[in-house]
């Protein structure tokens, strides 16, 4: 049915599926025709779709009718001016809708002889297969291209990381519409002879989640560190996990406290592996090791991985630096080709021979990584440099905690200061007690330097829709800014010069003393209060940074 629509090879088609049995059949008719699978969650909202559109130069999409999704996705095709692309809509072959072919209809219909594509039309190694859209944890999602190697490269993920067997049934969770998909449901696992087991969900519930796969006998399970955290606190004891025989996590650090409990509950070791969405799994503990609870493990076959600082050197043992892969013996099979039409952000990331992988982590003198942080997320308060994790994993260690971020809030005499936004378990409240029994918690686990000055309770972390945490939306919120009272500025402009961000300037309004006043271009202020100290005029500008002032009930 897709060449009947005028699909060849090179076109983008966006799969909006959940986890119907359709993006199955969609994902392997798309590459025999040579047409490029855009898979995507179904939480996006027209917006998202306006973007993915045209960034993708989509020529159609196939997805579900419910959860809003074709409203939203008709919404974004009105405001691009209706231009063309095939619209297919999955569900009984009875269903309509105004401008959308039925798929299922379509496929009844369609005929089972399949001619391959030859000549021109004929897929090489190095054509592209696949685009996902990253999670946009601190900016708009890039596409990643993948081309027709990356389902070999899996067979690195499921076969000597997630463990899986001829025969067995392997368990992932996670959307079609994200990379994870392509780890967990379909390469790898079909290649190494592996049934995946599919589980679809509005609403995850760890107890029903357990009771499916104990009825189904999963064989192995992979799931995001959050997943086995939920499954701690549902008391695991109720559940058969005889059938069981490996568990592996992945998609954020593991807080080596879950790794124990797991362990006690099943006795099974969960080895931790490392990935994005622009790879295959590249670091990880395999079959054949000895984990270290908290470690990424060690390189893939065939990834060449080393840390470098911010000249590019190798980093010794001990050192952090950036993960970065090497290039230089050939692009290791599984990694991403380019971002899409954003040559600028591919040599960024990818140049002189290093793929940078943006993740910092330091090695042990036993070769195991261990992760530390995003390069963007570390903090440096009082010439320390903090990792993140490090601070979050030991504020998991503490009974009223479900989540935490640690994030840095500029501090005009440390530079940063540690803060800590912290979703309690629940039977816990917010209290300055509970504050204080925190910060003296994690004295005890690391270092005291580390231990978070701010604290903020909330019920919710924000989170992409692919669930990983935002911490760039929180440290957006507590952006200092300065505040100037137009009514006192005398234009000496001692402030413009004294600040170092260079974010100050002078308007071109006078007040109603006849003085120009100073304006804050809205962006980049460092909080370090350079402007306050040095205006001649007590009431005409002052720093305000949000979680101060919050801490401090203004």
């Amino acid at each position: 049915m897709f060449t009947k629509y005028g699909l060849k090879k090179g076109d983008t088609v966006m799969l909006t599926l959940k986890s119907r049995w359709e993006f199955w059949v969609c994902m392997v008719g798309l590459n025999k025709v040579g047409a490029i699978s855009i898979p995507s969650t179904h939480m996006l909202k027209a917006k998202d779709f306006v973007y993915r559109i045209k960034k993708a130069d989509l020529k159609m999409i196939i997805c579900i009718g419910e959860n809003g999704v074709p409203g939203e996705f008709d919404a974004a095709h009105k405001e691009l001016g209706a231009i063309p692309l095939v619209k297919a809509l999955v569900g009984s072959p009875e269903q309509k809708r105004e401008g959308w072919i039925n798929f299922n209809a379509e496929l009844e219909e369609a005929s089972a002889d399949f001619v391959r594509p030859a000549g021109k039309m004929a897929t090489k190694n190095e054509d592209i297969l696949l685009g996902y859209f990253t999670s946009g944890t601190t900016g708009y999602p890039k596409m990643v291209k993948h081309d027709q190697l990356y389902p070999l490269g899996h067979i690195l993920t499921a076969k000597y990381w997630q463990n899986v067997e001829d025969d067995g049934l392997h368990y992932t969770v996670a959307d079609t519409g994200w990379a994870k998909c392509a780890w967990g449901k379909i390469y790898g696992q079909w290649i190494a002879g592996s049934a995946v087991f599919v589980y679809d969900y509005d609403r995850f519930d760890a107890g029903r989640m357990m009771d499916e796969m104990s009825r189904y006998k999963v064989t192995t399970f992979c799931a995001p560190p959050t997943i086995f955290r939920f499954m701690i606190k549902s008391d695991m004891s109720r559940y058969d996990f005889s059938q069981v025989k490996y568990l592996v996590t992945a998609g954020e650090p593991l807080n080596p406290s879950v790794y124990e409990s797991l362990l006690q509950a099943t006795g099974l070791r969960l080895m931790e592996g490392f990935g994005q969405t622009e790879t295959v799994v590249c670091i990880a503990n395999y079959p054949w090791m000895e984990p270290k609870p908290g470690s990424m493990g060690k390189p893939a076959p065939g990834f060449d991985i080393v840390l470098v600082d911010k000249n590019d050197k190798i980093c010794e043992v001990g050192e952090e630096g950036e993960v970065v892969i090497r290039t230089d013996k050939g692009k290791p099979v599984g990694l991403f080709t380019d971002y899409h039409s954003d040559p600028d952000k591919t040599r960024n990331t990818w140049h002189d021979d290093y793929y940078h992988t943006g993740d910092t982590a330091w090695r042990d003198e036993d070769g195991y990584f261990w992760f530390v942080g995003r390069t963007d997320d570390m903090i440096k308060s009082s010439g320390y440099r903090v990792g993140p994790f490090e601070v979050e994993s030991a504020l998991m260690t503490h009974p009223a905690v479900m989540e935490v971020a640690i994030t840095g809030v500029p501090d005009s005499i440390r530079g940063q200061v540690v803060k800590a936004t912290v979703v309690l378990t629940p039977g816990h409240n917010p209290s300055e007690e509970l504050k204080k029994e925190l910060q003296d918690h994690v004295k005890k686990v690391t270092a005291p330097y580390k231990y978070p000055r701010i604290i903020e309770f909330v019920t919710e972390l924000p989170k992409t829709i692919s669930g990983k945490i935002r911490r760039v939306e929180i440290r957006d919120k507590d952006k200092p800014y300065p505040v100037i009272n137009t009514l006192e500025c005398k234009a000496c402009e001692r402030c413009i010069e004294a600040c170092p961000a260079n974010v100050l300037k002078m308007g071109q309004e006078i007040n109603s003393r006849g003085y120009r006043y100073v304006e804050y271009s809205g962006d980049g202020c460092i909080g370090c209060g350079a402007c306050y100290y040095t205006c001649p005029e007590p009431l005409a500008i002052e720093v305000h940074i949000p979680q101060k002032d919050k801490e401090e009930g203004n």
